[in-house]
């Protein structure tokens, strides 16, 4: 692992933190990708690897400096930074861009995810029978995920923390999208919307010395939703990565090839040319979440129309989407050289 870093290497290890925590936000993209095509990949898993019991013992043992060299505390601090800096400032911007220019904020994505298979396939030469197969079973399961039916809100505590387990895979593995695994799960809203929602008024209000909220039954269930969440996404990093960490050392370019089918199959998630499908009731109703927005329960896909001039402005999206990744992987590239 890279341990000695300049002020340089700092900085852009913040902004890939950042790009990773908005790409996390966005139903359809994934942080893992960031982490694969930025080179931080291996660092990562590896490092997420350390959060073990030698960990605890530094931890309760009071020996913080030897359990932060330990975790590779700068690299995960920086990075941790970084998708912090993006919650309250890059995945707002997106927030509104996604509202106001959705077809194209979804044909930058697609694009950089083709940039993503480009650059990931281009310095992959270990092809061969075996990791084809890997590959095609990587897009197969990529594929399946995105034509499959969402579920209904559920805020059972274990299918809760069972969620966060499961939808925290978005940064760990490439081309699966942690928030798209939530709409799937149907606790989209629950956990990325009202919950987060709770935390950000009672956090208002203790500010301003009310504790009202302690009478609320409602706003104590979704922060109790929230911290079951949050520990669920928790014990889910810290396993998955084991998982992945092992995989990688017994079976690199197996994973590798899986990796890059899934990411190749992940393209169906972030088609641009898709109508929202809105959850309704039994009085064909749409269901509207706490906020007012309608609730999306899963997207309708279907071929542009080529004589459309917003069709044209989409394409180059994507085509800025793909030197985009490109750009960045090559500036990459260029550093580690020097």
């Amino acid at each position: 692992m890279q341990q000695t870093r300049t002020f340089t290497d700092k900085i852009l290890l913040v902004l890939k933190g950042l790009a990773m925590g908005a790409a996390n936000k966005v139903p359809g993209v994934s942080g893992g990708v960031v982490a694969f095509v930025a080179g931080f990949y291996e660092e990562f898993i590896y490092s997420l690897q350390k959060v073990n019991l030698k960990a605890f013992k530094l931890l309760i043992s009071g020996r913080f400096k030897s359990l932060f060299r330990y975790l590779n505390g700068k690299f995960l601090g920086l990075l941790i930074l970084g998708m912090l800096i993006s919650y309250f400032s890059v995945s707002k911007i997106l927030d509104y861009l996604i509202v106001h220019y959705e077809l194209y904020v979804w044909a930058a994505f697609f694009g950089m995810i083709i940039g993503s298979i480009y650059y990931i396939s281009k310095d992959f030469d270990e092809w061969d029978k075996n990791s084809v197969i890997f590959a095609v079973l990587g897009v197969i399961c990529g594929i399946g995920i995105s034509f499959l039916e969402p579920a209904r809100e559920n805020d059972n505590l274990w299918f809760v923390f069972v969620c966060g387990m499961i939808s925290v895979s978005g940064m760990t593995l490439p081309g699966l999208s942690g928030s798209f695994i939530l709409i799937l799960l149907g606790n989209y809203v629950l956990l990325l919307v009202d919950s987060v929602n709770a935390l950000y008024d009672t956090i208002a209000e203790v500010i301003l010395l009310d504790f009202s909220f302690l009478d609320n039954s409602e706003r104590l269930r979704m922060l109790q939703v929230l911290v079951v969440f949050a520990a669920g996404s928790l014990a889910g990093l810290v396993s998955l990565s084991h998982l992945l960490g092992y995989v990688l050392k017994k079976r690199k370019k197996e994973t590798f090839a899986v990796i890059i089918g899934f990411i190749t199959g992940s393209l169906g998630v972030v088609w641009p040319w898709k109508e929202k499908i809105y959850k309704m009731n039994k009085k064909g109703e749409i269901l509207i979440d706490r906020e007012g927005n309608r609730i999306i329960d899963n997207y309708d896909r279907y071929l542009p129309e080529f004589h459309s001039s917003e069709t044209w402005l989409a394409i180059f999206f994507i085509l800025i989407g793909i030197f985009i990744v490109l750009g960045l992987a090559w500036y990459e590239n260029r550093n580690s050289a020097k």
